[in-house]
């Protein structure tokens, strides 16, 4: 009976990690055909693009099954994965061909990359507080990839206007407000650690008005 049962406990995780394969290649490969049928029916096909968008939808499968194992592996998943999405963004563009017009996606998924590292929160509040401040910022980066987008998409106009200050201000705003979060941790290094935030951050909210109001 122990026999039996360690070939089944030593067969449970490689079902486990076939099922996750499985499951990480048949989402990339609809992924692929989605886009391709899509550029087909708009009549906007170039089958060039196929080979930027496949191995991007393969490398992004890849770190499917590390994602789903967790532990110290699923950080590695993560980013490859992500690496996987950028390279499809970029396939399934040039397929379209609008990277003239899509090419704030760009800078989008990037930063939604960074920015969802935020889910892995470090155990010392000074490192949870400075990844914080990264990942809030790549958040900002989102934000102005998707008005970048707007703008080549007609939807919204700013004209001569340094409307990018809003974003540099927004900057400011982010790591001011995790240096006064800060303060509430009783921590070596904690000063430091504030006044490393504050500089930078009184800068940003400076420069970020000035180009808004144009000084």
């Amino acid at each position: 009976m122990s026999a039996e049962a360690g070939q089944v406990m030593a067969g449970r995780p490689y079902a486990s990690g076939a099922r996750h394969w499985l499951v990480s290649l048949v989402v990339a490969g609809v992924a692929a055909a989605a886009v391709t049928t899509v550029a087909r029916s708009g009549g906007h096909y170039h089958w060039w693009a196929g080979f930027v968008l496949i191995p991007g939808a393969l490398i992004g499968a890849a770190g499917g099954p590390l994602l789903a194992r967790g532990g110290g592996r699923a950080f590695a998943g993560y980013v490859i994965a992500c690496a996987g999405a950028l390279v499809f963004a970029t396939g399934a563009l040039l397929m379209f061909g609008v990277m003239g017009r899509g090419w704030p996606v760009m800078i989008m998924v990037p930063c939604l990359a960074v920015a969802g590292t935020y889910l892995w929160r470090p155990a010392h509040p000074l490192a949870r507080g400075l990844h914080r401040v990264v990942a809030l910022l790549a958040l900002t980066g989102v934000l102005l990839g998707a008005t970048f987008q707007l703008i080549q998409a007609g939807l919204v106009d700013f004209g001569d206007t340094g409307w990018w200050g809003a974003f540099l201000m927004l900057a400011g705003v982010t790591v001011l407000g995790n240096a006064v979060e800060l303060t509430r941790h009783r921590m070596p290094y904690r000063l430091q650690a504030i006044t490393l935030l504050l500089g930078p951050a009184v800068v940003a909210f400076l420069l970020g008005l000035r180009f808004l109001r144009g000084w």
